[in-house]
């Protein structure tokens, strides 16, 4: 019965990732802030132009590939830490050479950090406060606040930040690789470079906000849940649990990590054993509530607050209201969900939930079935395959006062111009020509986690499972909820680590046999 489960998760990947990489044969998912503004776009697809740039990469990827084989001979004591300098070197010119100012959600945090650091202002909390529609927010507010205290007040301070974790993300990725592909008899050094010097990971450095940490934090405890299955050490589930509950007060993703890894340790039930399995789910799930417990605790008997953050915030039901947009395929509706909840419900959590199913139900009613299934594809194909994660605009950003055109265009600065940002203005050539880059290199990772996806039905190899079910429950998550490709960046390591894989299973099939 578990195998059958193994193949099933397996399958339903698979289709998925079929669905997108045939779709990018007839379709390009395309966002370009500079150019259309703050919204999704899907085109037909310059075939050529797609081919030729898969091409291109592959290629260069079998030639790094092949360099990084020479690198085996040498010592993981040298090899990452050089590695790891080399991509801090590249990741620190990048937010000297793209100053990009925070903007909108990230300038807010920022601002109310700074409120309440100087001013002991904890305002935003009462009726109309963005802390009062969004409080799950306070968590980056609490986290700048504290790095403006012990830091000077300088973007390039929570920068540098950024780069810290997404430093620990790199080894991350290579150590949950190791620890998934144990029978590899290289040192796999690649996949290492790989999630050092990929591109959207060291651009998104520039966006204050929460998803650079949030991912350093859940990829670790994912990590350490893999040691945990493994090794049956509950003192690896702990670390997991601690990291998982951190990640998940960042950004409340989190609970995918936690289904998946708990499904992933239930189907393991036997090996680990019953006794260690319970625990370690029970632990897992009373540390994953521990930081909003606190947060609440702490705000209340401080007199902050008075009653829970949560009492009237912004329902769940604004977000899938969001996500069901016919015209935008369920990104950003142009305020209409804040307008039904700040207008129309007054900022109250219960009267605004009744007002967004009763929306909802009028749009599914409306749609009818042909048109849903034309707006849930657009929205799957839209959000797995733009492939740049929108670091476009928010890793390197826009120079003057308000780039876009049409309801999406939101201000967005540099802190001073340099031949970098004059090189990749607006719908440049630089700017154009690394979004198709990306996106190509996108397709690709999918369709070689494909390879490892078919390798492992054909084998009975399952070892990918808790990447999977992270992978499956993103995909159901985000077919409901509101749209940004940029919701997907916590996943990014796991989507590395996998296509990494099929890669090294491909060029295994096409060249060990021959040079052997």
């Amino acid at each position: 019965m578990v195998k059958g489960i193994h193949k099933l998760l397996y399958i339903l990947l698979t289709l998925f990732l079929g669905l997108f990489v045939a779709s990018s044969f007839l379709i390009r998912a395309k966002y370009l802030y500079a150019v259309y503004g703050d919204t999704p776009v899907l085109e037909k697809q310059q075939l050529l132009l797609f081919i030729v740039t898969a091409a291109a990469l592959l290629l260069a990827g079998l030639g790094m590939y092949a360099l990084c084989r020479r690198l085996d001979r040498f010592s993981p004591k040298i090899i990452i830490p050089a590695v790891l300098a080399a991509s801090f070197a590249v990741q620190t010119a990048i937010i000297f050479l793209f100053p990009r100012l925070p903007t909108d959600d990230s300038q807010t945090v920022l601002t109310l950090a700074q409120n309440i650091l100087y001013r002991e202002d904890y305002s935003s909390f009462q009726t109309t406060g963005y802390l009062h529609m969004f409080p799950f927010n306070f968590s980056i507010v609490l986290y700048l606040k504290t790095l403006l205290l012990l830091f000077p007040d300088n973007y390039l301070v929570i920068k540098l930040f950024n780069i810290g974790f997404t430093l620990i993300t790199t080894l991350m990725v290579y150590l949950l690789y190791k620890e998934l592909n144990v029978k590899s008899r290289s040192r796999d050094y690649g996949v290492l470079i790989l999630a050092a010097f990929y591109a959207p990971a060291l651009f998104m450095n520039n966006l204050i906000y929460n998803d650079v940490i949030a991912t350093a934090f859940l990829t670790s405890a994912l990590y350490f849940a893999v040691r945990f299955m493994k090794k049956v050490a509950l003192k690896d589930m702990i670390l997991a649990a601690v990291l998982l509950a951190i990640g998940n007060y960042f950004r409340s993703i989190g609970a995918i990590f936690l289904v998946a890894i708990a499904i992933t340790i239930l189907l393991q039930i036997r090996r680990i054993g019953v006794k260690k399995s319970v625990l370690a789910l029970v632990v897992t799930v009373l540390v994953f509530m521990v930081p909003g417990w606190t947060q609440n605790l702490l705000l209340q008997t401080t007199g902050k607050v008075e009653g829970s953050v949560n009492a009237n915030s912004a329902p769940v039901y604004m977000w899938l209201n969001m996500g069901v947009n016919q015209s935008t395929f369920g990104f950003w509706d142009n305020r209409q969900s804040y307008t039904i909840y700040q207008r129309q419900a007054g900022y109250n959590k219960e009267k605004s939930t009744e007002l967004f199913k009763e929306e909802i139900s009028r749009k599914l009613s409306e749609a009818g079935a042909g048109g849903l299934l034309k707006m849930y594809t657009k929205k799957l194909v839209w959000t797995w395959t733009e492939g740049t994660y929108q670091m476009e605009r928010y890793g390197i950003g826009n120079g003057s006062s308000t780039f876009g055109r049409g309801m999406g265009a939101v201000g967005d600065k540099y802190s001073y111009t340099t031949f970098a940002t004059e090189l990749f203005k607006g719908d440049s050539t630089a700017r154009v020509g690394l979004t198709w880059a990306m996106y190509a290199m996108k397709i690709l990772m999918y369709g070689f986690i494909l390879v490892r996806l078919i390798g492992g039905l054909k084998s009975g190899r399952f070892t990918e499972i808790p990447l999977v079910l992270v992978v499956l429950g993103f995909i159901a998550f985000y077919l409901l909820w509101e749209i940004k490709s940029r919701y997907l960046f916590p996943i990014y390591p796991l989507l590395l680590v996998m296509s990494y894989m099929g890669f090294k299973d491909m060029y295994d099939a096409l060249f060990t046999e021959k040079e052997g």
